[in-house]
């Protein structure tokens, strides 16, 4: 009898492969990090669309914003990720124990996170929840989906912004931070992001998904610090 659990390991890593070839990692010019906020604790940088967050598998993904912030900050240490294709806040911290201090943060939820997308169709709702637990779709590697009995529980906030040419401009709050959260969520509610191709989104120049606003207690100095980076759209 045919090992029906290695047949299907063997499609998904055939359809990641597929994907990956399908679309390559051609990262922007590095121009140095746009700087948004920096003390002697952390820093805060924009992220341009199609740059990784972090160095991927192969010799040809080691191009990401934490390398190049490290060419800078040699102390720079990674505390959450954007998808290569989200632009926007992202937080380094400068040595271990910040490191731990803001991932403390970011896990227990005590930061406020906002973004900016444009949604295809119109929503007809000015603002609501989108409350629906997000799993892996195993065989369709790297997408995630809805999964009410399998899923972990997730939720975004929204609330629409302008309304034009049958496209939404919406803000985004991700209270929970699943992968690819906001990407499933406005897809499940019949408007994914535009530029989304993993997600059947209209065709654009790139995802138009940026991560706007941060807002968290400085682990530190105790002051509040919010970070905002307008989006590129």
């Amino acid at each position: 009898m045919p090992n029906l659990a290695v047949g299907t390991q063997k499609r998904a890593t055939k359809k990641i492969l597929l994907y990956s070839a399908m679309t390559p990692y051609i990262p922007p010019h590095d121009n140095g990090p746009e700087l948004i906020y920096a003390d002697e604790y952390l820093l805060a940088v924009n992220k341009p669309a199609g740059l990784l967050s972090v160095p991927g598998r192969g010799t040809d993904k080691q191009d990401s914003q934490a390398t190049r912030i490290q060419k800078v900050f040699a102390d720079a240490l990674i505390v959450h990720r954007l998808d290569m294709a989200t632009s926007g806040l992202l937080v380094f911290a400068r040595g271990h124990y910040m490191q731990r201090r803001l991932s403390e943060l970011f896990r227990e939820r005590l930061v406020t996170k906002s973004y900016v997308a444009i949604a295809s169709g119109k929503v007809a709702s000015e603002c609501g929840e989108i409350n629906m637990p997000i799993v892996a779709d195993w065989p369709e590697r790297p997408r995630r989906r809805i999964d009410e009995k399998l899923g972990k529980p997730s939720l975004t906030r929204y609330q629409v912004l302008l309304q034009k040419d049958d496209n939404t401009r919406i803000a985004l709050e991700p209270v929970t931070g699943r992968t690819h959260q906001l990407r499933v969520h406005l897809l499940a509610i019949g408007h994914p992001i535009v530029g989304d191709a993993l997600y059947g989104g209209q065709p654009a120049e790139r995802l138009m998904l940026h991560a706007h606003g941060l807002d968290f207690v400085h682990p530190v100095t105790d002051s509040q610090i919010r970070l905002i980076s307008e989006p590129p759209f």
